[in-house]
């Protein structure tokens, strides 16, 4: 028993395994529409284009979030700037930014102090440096995003599923994909500092896609998410304190080896004939 608790009996330790449980529960809840909707191209673009701002944070020594956030505005914007102004698809805007946003932020880091030692806090994240400042951030994050749901969850159902119905049931499609982009803005920047922000998309999209092959209605989808997410973060910690390795890209890993275990076994079942089909080939034989 003490081999199991061994990895949580430190101060640190627990807000690690208590920030990454909001960041999952977080997760599981922007993740499903992420998923539903096709959103992922979006969603990683999105991730990597709040590092500028994070590394402008770092370099001129204002708080990372704030930087975040105004990156993320920026890329949002310009991304709707190419596909109002052009006639070019989304993707081509997602695409630019994508690029142009990670470069310009690795250009940044390199202009850092310690480039090796920000862009690894950056990208992968400090999960046993989490503060309780990063808790509390964490926690608004996770209120926001479920009481976004709760009480947008018709618009954001309809919408998942059909854009044009929800623009002739009066649902405003438009307001409704700006206020989900919202919500999975604050959802990643305020995650980053838990699990880093390439690390973000592994929890973002590993456990909603993998619950979308084990169950089909939306409530469902996110309970077994954040149950799944839950799992990956207590693993990961356990894992990374007994094996060495890096605790946020660990907790990252584990819904990706799970969503292709899962589809293993889904493939194997659905290979595998029943009772009934044999029974019917051997009546088939004798006849």
């Amino acid at each position: 028993m003490e081999w199991l608790l061994e990895p949580f009996a430190l101060g640190f330790q627990q807000r690690a395994l208590l920030a990454g449980s909001l960041a999952a529960i977080v997760f599981s809840v922007v993740g499903t529409w992420v998923v539903i909707r096709g959103m992922t191209f979006l969603g990683d673009a999105l991730v990597h284009g709040v590092i500028p701002g994070i590394a402008l944070g770092v370099l001129f020594g204002f708080n990372p979030l704030i930087g975040a956030a105004a990156a993320a505005l920026v890329m949002l914007g310009g991304i709707h700037l190419v596909h109002r102004q052009t006639t070019f698809s989304e993707d081509t805007g997602i695409g630019l930014l994508f690029a142009g946003m990670l470069a310009l932020g690795v250009i940044l880091i390199s202009r850092t102090p310690d480039p090796d030692g920000a862009l690894t806090t950056i990208l992968f994240g400090d999960t046993l440096g989490v503060t309780q400042f990063d808790i509390a951030v964490i926690a608004v994050v996770a209120v926001l995003t479920v009481g976004g749901t709760v009480l947008l969850y018709r618009r954001l159902l309809v919408l998942a599923f059909n854009e044009q119905k929800a623009a002739l049931l009066g649902l405003r499609p438009r307001v409704t994909h700006a206020i989900l982009l919202g919500l999975i803005t604050l959802a990643i920047v305020g995650s980053f500092q838990t699990v880093g922000t390439l690390l973000v998309f592994g929890l973002l999209v590993g456990p909603p896609a993998t619950a979308a092959l084990l169950v089909r209605r939306v409530p469902a989808m996110m309970l077994t998410a954040g149950a799944i997410g839950l799992f990956a973060v207590a693993g990961g910690l356990f894992i990374s304190f007994h094996a060495d390795t890096s605790g946020s890209a660990t907790m990252a890993l584990i819904p990706i080896v799970l969503f292709f275990v899962v589809l293993a076994v889904k493939s194997l079942i659905r290979r595998t004939p029943t009772t009934t089909d044999e029974g019917s080939r051997a009546g088939m034989t004798t006849t």
